[in-house]
C-alpha cells in the first residue's frame, strides 16, 4: 500500500505541501489542474511546475485526480473526438513525467452531491451529509449556488461557470439513457485505452457518488455487477477502477470487501473512508474507525492485504474538527487521523500474517 494524499495546488489550499510531508508514510501527492476548463489539454509547462514544486518537499506525482472528461464526450455528441484528442495529448504529457494513474468519472453533469457541507455532528465536528429526501425536491441550480456559496475555494464538479450552462446540459440529457451513456463511455474507453497502455498509465474510473441516479440523469459506475461490466468493456490492466469505499458505501447493499476480493488486480487507486448510512437513505461522512459508520473498513484493509496490494491509497475525504477553516471535506487534520488508522490496521495484518512464520523459526 503507498500512501498519498490530495493536494489541490497553491492559493487553492488550506493544506501545504510541508503539512502534507509531515504526515507519516505519505509519499506523494494527488493533484490535477484545478483551473483549467474541461476538455483542454493540459500545458507541459504548468504539469512541469506541480513536478517541481511537490519534489522539492520529497513527494511524487504519480496519481493526478482528475483529468475530467468533457460532457460531449458523455453525451456523444460529434464534438466528442476534438476532446478525446485533447484527453490524449494530456496522457502523452503526463506519462512524460512518470505519472502512473489517472483517476477520472464518467457522472453526467455533477462528479458528487451532498445537500450539507457542513452538516454539525453530537462531537463538535461537521462533515458532509446528503439528505435523499431533500435531493428530490431542490432546484439543481440552487443546490450548485449553495455549494458555491458555501466554499471560499473552488469546488471540483460544481464550479460557478456550470451554472451558466446547466440547464441546457439537462436538456441535452434528457434523452440520453443508461445504455446510451455505457455506449459513450466504451467508445471513450477504446480511444483513450491504448493510448493508455502506450504511456505506462493505468486509466481509474472513480464510482458514482451517490451511487444512484439523481435529478433524472443516468449513472452506471454503481455496483459490483456494473464494474465488472465496465472492465469487460476493454480487457486491458489499463482500463481500471478508482475503488471508493465511501461513493460505493452509500449503499449498504454493496459489498467492499468482496469487490475488492475480485477485482483488486485492477485497481491501480483507491480511496478509503467511511460513511454513516441511515434507514431513510439519509449518510453523513465519518470518522475512517470502523466503529463510526457503515463500511467495515477494518475489512477493506485486510482484503487488500490478503491480496498483497501494491496501488495507491488515499484516506479521502475527512470531517471538520478541531475548529480547522478548509475546503469541506478535504481539511488536514481527520484526514491525517484517517491514515495513520489505516496504517494502524495495515501494520497490524501485516505482523498478524508473519506471525506463523515467525513462531516456528523460534521453535527451531
Amino acid at each position: 500500500m503507498r500512501m498519498v494524499f490530495r493536494w489541490f495546488g497553491e492559493g487553492n489550499d488550506t493544506v501545504s505541501l510541508d503539512h502534507i510531508r509531515q504526515i507519516p508514510g505519505v509519499e506523494g501527492i494527488v493533484w490535477a489542474l484545478h483551473d483549467l476548463p474541461v476538455g483542454e489539454e493540459w500545458p507541459m509547462e504548468r504539469i512541469e511546475q506541480i513536478r517541481d514544486q511537490a519534489s522539492a518537499y520529497g513527494l511524487h506525482i504519480d496519481v493526478v485526480e482528475s483529468v475530467n472528461v468533457h460532457e460531449d464526450i458523455k453525451l456523444g455528441l460529434p464534438s466528442r473526438d476534438r476532446y478525446i484528442d485533447n484527453y490524449i495529448r494530456t496522457i502523452e504529457k503526463l506519462g512524460k513525467v512518470g505519472v502512473k494513474v489517472i483517476c477520472y468519472n464518467f457522472m453526467p453533469v455533477f462528479d458528487w452531491a451532498r445537500t450539507d457541507l457542513h452538516k454539525l455532528g453530537p462531537d463538535g465536528s461537521t462533515a458532509l451529509f446528503f439528505e435523499k429526501s431533500k435531493i428530490h425536491g431542490i432546484d439543481p441550480l440552487e443546490l450548485v449556488r449553495t455549494i458555491n456559496q458555501n466554499s471560499a475555494l473552488t469546488m471540483p464538479g460544481w464550479e460557478p461557470e456550470r451554472l451558466a450552462h446547466l440547464t441546457s446540459l439537462f436538456d441535452a440529457y434528457r434523452n440520453v439513457s443508461e445504455e446510451d451513456l455505457w455506449d459513450n463511455l466504451e467508445y471513450f474507453l477504446s480511444k483513450v485505452i491504448p493510448a493508455a497502455e502506450k504511456n505506462g498509465i493505468r486509466m481509474a474510473i472513480h464510482p458514482d457518488d451517490p451511487p444512484w441516479p439523481i435529478f433524472g440523469l443516468p449513472r452506471v459506475i454503481t455496483s459490483q455487477d456494473n464494474i465488472r461490466r465496465f472492465l469487460s468493456l476493454y480487457d486491458s490492466p489499463a482500463n481500471s477502477v478508482t475503488l471508493c469505499s465511501g461513493s460505493l458505501g452509500a449503499n449498504p447493499s454493496n459489498d467492499i470487501v468482496a469487490m475488492i476480493h475480485e477485482f483488486h488486480d485492477r485497481i491501480p487507486f483507491t480511496h478509503i473512508r467511511n460513511v454513516k448510512v441511515f434507514e431513510n437513505g439519509d449518510f453523513i461522512e465519518t470518522s475512517h474507525r470502523t466503529q463510526d459508520g457503515t463500511v467495515d473498513i477494518e475489512g477493506v484493509v485486510q482484503a487488500y492485504h490478503e491480496n498483497g496490494y501494491t496501488g495507491y491509497t488515499r484516506p479521502d475525504h475527512g470531517r471538520h474538527i478541531w475548529g480547522e477553516e478548509c475546503r469541506p471535506g478535504y481539511g488536514l487534520y481527520d484526514r491525517a487521523l484517517g491514515i495513520m488508522y489505516l496504517w494502524g490496521l495495515w501494520d497490524a495484518y501485516k505482523r498478524s500474517a508473519a506471525a506463523p512464520s515467525q513462531l516456528k523459526e523460534a521453535v527451531q
